[in-house]
């Protein structure tokens, strides 16, 4: 159903539309993304097509810096296994999960600030909004208090089930560096 609003607003650009003029149709018109976006039915395909490859864009990065990440943990934790991880103890081995936890944050912070450098490029006007968003869409918080504009609101999503993947991949990892300290005790137990 078209609204009184939203047969006028067809005939005007995509480029005369301000975001402040896109909120007051928005408003005037209860909503609807054909009216909010002025050009959604002409330029759906387009916009679409400007989403995907921006998110495949980022996700690409986000898997690099992920790998790159985890791998120079991996390089890590065979350096201090092959010293003998049994030789560290309870104490030493809480203070190598506490090290690698954070080096996962970190590398999880600077996976968040790369999504957060997008929005604020291209969809946010502050810092604080873009991080803010970019960490809980990255969490999948979403707590709704902050979207995006309707040409980059499938971002949100797809940087959710990136987060989670890149979590899942972090959780695995700490999981492999605990298995991997139990059985170094364990042989050094049995070993006496």
């Amino acid at each position: 159903m078209m609204g009184s609003y939203t047969l006028p607003l067809r005939k005007l650009s995509a480029a005369r539309l301000t975001a402040g003029s896109r909120v007051l149709i928005g408003a005037l018109t209860g909503g609807r993304e054909s009216s909010v976006s002025g050009v959604g039915a002409v330029f759906g395909p387009m916009l679409f097509l400007r989403q995907a490859c921006a998110a495949i864009v980022l996700v690409i990065i986000t898997l690099g810096m992920q790998s790159a990440g985890m791998a120079g943990l991996i390089e890590w934790a065979k350096s201090h296994f092959a010293r003998g991880a049994q030789a560290l103890g309870a104490w030493g081995s809480a203070v190598l999960v506490v090290r690698f936890t954070s080096l996962i944050v970190c590398l999880h912070i600077s996976e968040i600030l790369l999504w957060t450098v997008f929005y604020r490029w291209r969809c946010l006007s502050t810092w604080e909004s873009a991080f803010y968003f970019s960490a809980t869409s990255y969490s999948t918080v979403g707590y709704g208090d902050v979207v995006l504009q309707p040409v980059w609101r499938l971002l949100g999503p797809v940087e959710s089930v990136s987060g989670v993947l890149m979590c899942g991949l972090s959780a695995s990892f700490l999981f492999a560096v605990v298995t991997r300290l139990l059985e170094s005790s364990e042989s050094a137990k049995s070993r006496r």
